[in-house]
């Protein structure tokens, strides 16, 4: 379902609105948060120098540290007694980064996660279990507000106390799961430990998942347990929240909603903007934010633009799954390798589970990675010839794709820690002996 005719308005249409949006934005923000004034006049440029969307990189970018260093209400555009909501990230390495919006702010934030639920197949006759936790992480009370303006009933669960999940998604009919992948996962293996079959004693048929990055390799992990068709979203706090993409059915990348935002791709290492179709860090410019205008904010996001047209009849510019953040890069021995990249190559393998730890170190001055990944068969850790064909597989796989030799350490079935929300995939050490 097509929520909103301005998904399938024709390129130049989209651009005539993000054009007149910007030069609206880029003049707000200038006027209202003295940060960009001081910005504007460090790189030498005013905003009436905005005249066409390729003047958009003339711009200086705008970045987590910099809403770090206003922290709490350095960056805001209008007087406290505006704002309806506040939002944070965790701020467990620093100050947290805080977001706020007005009511325009909101009406607009549940206008762009209805397009998405909606193209991910939720609508009216759907019960959504939202296993997000609530607070002041946007991924839970995004999507409630989304689901419930296209008429979904709302099952606010939260994260935590999985059984009873279990138990809730069964009752009530659940048709649609909200939550991280690896807490889909998670779920579906805690319903198997209750003696339910997730595909004939659930109902699920949706599962909209984000907050985490994952793999085609992990939708067919989580389709295969469920019985469900799960799609992807992507956003961020400092730019909305849930809802600046999404996949519709075609599975054909994550449609931008364009009329709010602009996406450009730049080299990360020179801020070259790079053509469409190229891999590199997507960097977004909200164009309908009253509380916190941002402009040109680096998210560290690895990803890739294609306007082409979808089958699905929308025209907006689509995003491609992200392949990795920027600061998640890990570099073994010189050779660069995406955690992503890791679990594509674990999840397509038979006989792995979906929960796995990389661990990186140093001895000496070499790198040292090593892997802990779960097993589906337990009996299979007591065949030292077939555990020994399992982890020559992973080894060859991992060398001849991307050329790095880890350490495999295979465990048992449902013996890993467990995440109710973004799952801990790398722990590297070597930071703390820098």
């Amino acid at each position: 379902m097509i929520w909103s005719l301005k998904e399938t308005l024709d390129r130049e249409q989209i651009k005539a609105i993000q054009l007149k949006k910007l030069k609206k934005t880029v003049k707000y923000a200038y006027k209202k948060v003295p940060y960009y004034q001081e910005k504007f006049k460090s790189a030498g440029i005013h905003p009436n120098d905005i005249q066409s969307l390729d003047d958009l990189n003339k711009i200086p970018f705008t970045t987590k540290e910099d809403l770090r260093r206003n922290y709490p209400f350095g960056m805001f555009a209008v007087p406290r007694k505006k704002i309806v909501r506040y939002h944070a990230s965790s701020g467990t390495t620093g100050n947290p980064t805080v977001v706020g919006y007005t009511r325009h702010d909101m009406k607009v934030w549940r206008e762009c996660v209805a397009r998405m639920v909606s193209m991910a197949g939720v609508n009216k006759n759907d019960t959504a279990q939202i296993s997000f936790g609530y607070g002041l992480f946007t991924g839970a009370l995004g999507l409630q507000q989304g689901l419930e303006k296209v008429g979904a009933g709302i099952v606010p669960m939260s994260s935590g106390n999985s059984k009873k999940q279990i138990k809730i998604m069964k009752d009530f009919g659940v048709t649609t799961l909200i939550a991280t992948p690896s807490y889909g996962l998670h779920l579906s293996e805690v319903a198997k430990s209750m003696g339910l079959d997730p595909k004939e004693d659930l109902h699920l048929r949706n599962g909209v998942f984000g907050s985490e990055a994952s793999t085609e390799a992990m939708r067919k992990k989580l389709n295969e347990a469920w019985g469900m068709f799960a799609t992807e979203n992507y956003g961020m706090s400092e730019l909305m929240g849930p809802g600046v993409s999404g996949e519709c059915r075609e599975l054909n990348g994550m449609h931008i909603n364009e009329d709010y935002f602009i996406a450009e791709i730049i080299n990360p290492k020179t801020g070259e903007v790079l053509p469409e179709g190229e891999m590199g860090e997507l960097v977004v410019t909200p164009l309908f934010k009253e509380a916190l205008p941002v402009l040109r904010y680096r998210t560290k996001d690895i990803t890739s633009l294609d306007s082409s047209p979808c089958a699905c009849g929308r025209t907006t510019m689509r995003m491609s799954k992200i392949g990795g953040r920027t600061d998640d890069m890990l570099i073994i021995s010189g050779v660069n390798v995406f955690p992503s990249q890791i679990e594509e190559i674990l999840l397509s393998i038979d006989g792995i589970g979906s929960n796995y730890l990389i661990t990186v170190d140093k001895k000496g001055y070499l790198d040292k990675i090593n892997i802990d990944v779960e097993v589906i068969d337990s009996s299979l850790l007591d065949s030292v010839s077939r555990l020994d064909n399992l982890m020559n597989t992973i080894k060859t796989q991992m060398h001849t794709t991307l050329g790095i030799h880890p350490g495999i350490h295979l465990v048992e079935p449902l013996s890993m820690k467990r995440s109710e929300g973004k799952a801990q995939r790398v722990i590297d050490l070597r930071k703390d002996k820098e």
